[in-house]
């Protein structure tokens, strides 16, 4: 797979990395978790160039550091530019599913959660350390000091931003540089477009879209609410409701359309779209199934003609809200 760097300081990664949240949190909860084919997937992943690797204490919780620390052993850690993140914790009594999620970003908290994430990944550091939601109670100068730490010993390499405003970025920055920052973004979701990723593309940092499938709207998978498995967050997500399903199979039409034309797939359009909006922007597309990461890779290779980007630029709005 080509490559290209963390920011403009950064490590090199394959333009495409892997996204491991829905190995155990979130996506198809009531389904019996395949731990075995999800670490061949993580392993594949890096084989196949997409090296960075991403995923989160609150994912599971716990469970998710759990299982890529098992993937990346025999020689795969010093390949994988590793990510996980802190800030975001759970709620297990919020009778949602999966379980609500508060903000912590106490300094205490931090300097707790650094070491237990290394314990899980059953690593010495991460690569890429990355602050999962601001939280407003805490002035982010104070968080993003704590986690500057970790990189004074030796515990992380690099500092990352998730879901923040240029203004929260450029506080951040003044107490330490900001490598990356991870936010949604899609041919359904692009409100990055407008400040952040600008502000990004021009400071040098990189960019890490989740979601860049539209959590698999895009690729055709879904034609009806009933097609979503049982226990699946999605069902509680506006742009998924019935009426607003029906309504955004047409921007799912117009990938198709485009995918064709291409001679190429419905995931690879709306990947080579993502790839397309900058220098450093490295989509983090998530998957437990081997064809489905095969399929995501070839993207790479998907080359966009200038009357391409312009159709899908002028897809309509999605109906319903992210959340």
């Amino acid at each position: 797979m080509r490559t290209t760097t963390l920011g403009r300081n950064g490590p090199e990664v394959g333009v495409i990395g892997l996204g491991c949240m829905g190995m155990t949190y979130a996506y198809d909860m009531g389904s019996t978790r395949d731990d075995a084919t999800s670490i061949a997937v993580i392993r594949q992943a890096v084989d196949l160039g997409m090296t960075l690797v991403d995923t989160a204490d609150v994912y599971g919780p716990f469970t998710n550091e759990e299982l890529v620390g098992r993937a990346l052993t025999d020689g795969y850690r010093e390949r994988a530019v590793l990510a996980t993140k802190v800030g975001l914790v759970v709620d297990p009594d919020s009778g949602t599913t999966p379980p609500g999620t508060g903000r912590n970003g106490r300094p205490e908290h931090v300097r707790e959660a650094i070491d237990a994430s290394l314990r899980r990944l059953g690593a010495d550091h991460v690569d890429l350390y990355q602050l999962h939601r601001v939280d407003p109670e805490v002035p982010i100068e104070e968080t993003w000091g704590a986690m500057a730490e970790a990189i004074a010993a030796g515990k992380a390499l690099h500092l990352g931003l998730s879901e923040v405003t240029v203004e929260e970025i450029r506080r951040a920055h003044a107490v330490h540089p900001v490598a990356s920052v991870q936010s949604e973004l899609s041919l359904w979701t692009r409100d990055p477009l407008a400040e952040v990723l600008p502000h990004c593309e021009a400071e040098g940092i990189a960019f890490l879209p989740f979601s860049p499938l539209g959590r698999g709207f895009l690729t055709g998978r879904f034609s009806s609410f009933d097609d979503l498995p049982q226990d699946d967050f999605r069902r509680r997500l506006p742009r998924f409701q019935t009426e607003a399903l029906r309504a955004n199979l047409a921007i799912v039409d117009r990938v198709q359309q485009v995918a064709e034309r291409t001679d190429s797939t419905p995931a690879q359009v709306a990947l080579a779209w993502v790839l397309a909006q900058g220098r450093y922007v490295v989509p983090i597309p998530g998957t437990k199934t081997p064809r489905f990461l095969n399929d995501n890779a070839g993207a790479a290779d998907v080359r966009l003609s200038e009357e391409d980007l312009a159709e899908l630029d002028a897809m309509p709005a999605p109906a319903g809200g992210r959340f």
